[in-house]
């Protein structure tokens, strides 16, 4: 599985996965198996042995590159073993899975689409125009206030709320796909390969690209794909915002169903933006803002940091908070307090977003079930109320399965 078996153990080679090793600040690599997503920051010393072992160094040969290089003995011997127990050495017997990050997930990552295909769409040209589109949005509302969504109005496209409510989920789901597809294409334009899943935060469900891989780029090449879908989000909400323009300076005389359609999906299109705002619910600019920071994981670190605060850590998770980066624990001190604060922002986005439009239709939809079951009425509210309000549930549900499993984990 391992190393070839000789009667000196220095003379063993060693076989790996085919791991990426990129360099992190001066004294870290990060070495990972893209196909299963498993990454780790080991020092640099640890990256002078995996390159040697891959040209088919002996362990001997290995460990005399690695003391010229840290000026002193290194146990490659241990070294090895630990990356054994990462799972990074070659393993003829089964292939192991990716790892799970979301609850529904899919099993393989896509490589349908060619990177060469694509990279046009993210070259300097390319993002030159997503920048001037996201401009052009932020003009056309400082210049026609009018024109900002009003929540109350815009969701509700036609006359009839639950026609409203079964207009306003294609859009929903168009818009979310074509944010999602922006991640795949500008990972396949960096040559990394992604899964779709989805999870939730807080009590929203939300649709996420797996982008792992991302730590088989150098820092500098991760944010394209980080970026791709807030750039699909700024041409789409352009494309949008210019006919809302044409019309309210009378230069198209469009119907009143479509001036309604439009405003509904502008509305739509900055809620989704905006959502992607907010840093502290590991949105793409949170994802961002750890790249930038050269945070390893922030997110658990903060976690923890919050425990210490409060008074409820326990020693094993002391011991993993002693083992966290210095950047991460740097970070983690205002991050923590970031991310406790930032529940009153999400609360103030569901406010103003989307409690008036989930308010109206629950209203219109207690009106339809207090005429009765036997009732077209009934049956009619009681469905578009249930397929508006699915996302939500499902989040509901999520929520339940990981608490219970939290729960039957401590037992």
């Amino acid at each position: 599985m391992t190393a070839a078996r000789t009667e000196d153990p220095g003379s063993a080679t060693v076989r790996l996965k085919p791991l990426s090793v990129v360099p992190e600040g001066e004294d870290e690599v990060l070495v990972g198996d893209a196909a299963t997503g498993a990454f780790v920051t080991i020092p640099a010393v640890g990256g002078v042995v995996i390159e040697a072992l891959r040209r088919g160094a002996t362990v001997a040969e290995a460990a005399a590159e690695a003391e010229e290089f840290a000026g002193q003995p290194v146990n490659v011997p241990s070294f090895v073993a630990t990356l054994g127990e990462l799972g990074f050495l070659a393993d003829d017997d089964e292939a192991q899975e990716p790892v799970r990050t979301a609850p529904i997930q899919a099993r393989r990552w896509m490589t349908a689409v060619r990177p060469e295909a694509v990279r046009p769409f993210f070259g300097p040209v390319a993002w030159a125009c997503y920048a001037a589109c996201l401009l052009y949005a932020v003009a056309v509302f400082v210049l026609r206030p009018g024109l900002l969504p009003d929540p109350a109005a815009d969701a509700f496209a036609f006359g009839d709320t639950g026609l409203s409510a079964l207009a306003w989920l294609p859009f929903v789901w168009f818009a979310a796909a074509g944010h999602e597809c922006g991640h795949w294409l500008g990972a396949r334009a960096a040559g990394i390969q992604t899964r779709f899943g989805v999870d939730r935060r807080l009590w929203m469900l939300v649709f996420e690209t797996d982008l792992t891989q991302l730590w088989t780029l150098p820092r500098g090449k991760r944010y394209g794909p980080l970026l791709a879908g807030l750039a699909v989000d700024s041409v789409l909400l352009a494309v949008l915002l210019t006919g809302r323009l044409l019309i309210d300076t009378g230069l198209w005389a469009a119907p009143g169903l479509v001036a309604s359609l439009l405003a509904a999906w502008v509305f739509i299109k900055v809620m989704q933006m905006l959502w992607q705002c907010l840093v502290f619910l590991r949105t793409d600019l949170y994802a961002v803002l750890v790249n930038a920071l050269g945070c390893r994981n922030l997110w658990r670190v903060k976690s923890l940091m919050l425990r210490r605060a409060f008074g409820r850590l326990t020693a094993e998770q002391a011991a993993e908070l002693a083992e966290a980066t210095e950047t991460d624990l740097r970070v983690g001190r205002w991050f923590r307090w970031v991310w406790l604060a930032g529940f009153a922002g999400v609360v103030a986005w569901f406010c103003v977003l989307l409690l008036p439009v989930f308010a109206e239709v629950l209203r219109w939809t207690a009106e339809g079930l207090a005429e009765g079951p036997l009732t077209a009425a009934f049956w009619y509210r009681l469905l578009c109320a249930g397929l508006l309000l699915g996302p939500e549930t499902m989040a509901l549900a999520l929520t339940v399965k990981e608490y219970a499993a939290r729960l039957a984990a401590r037992r």
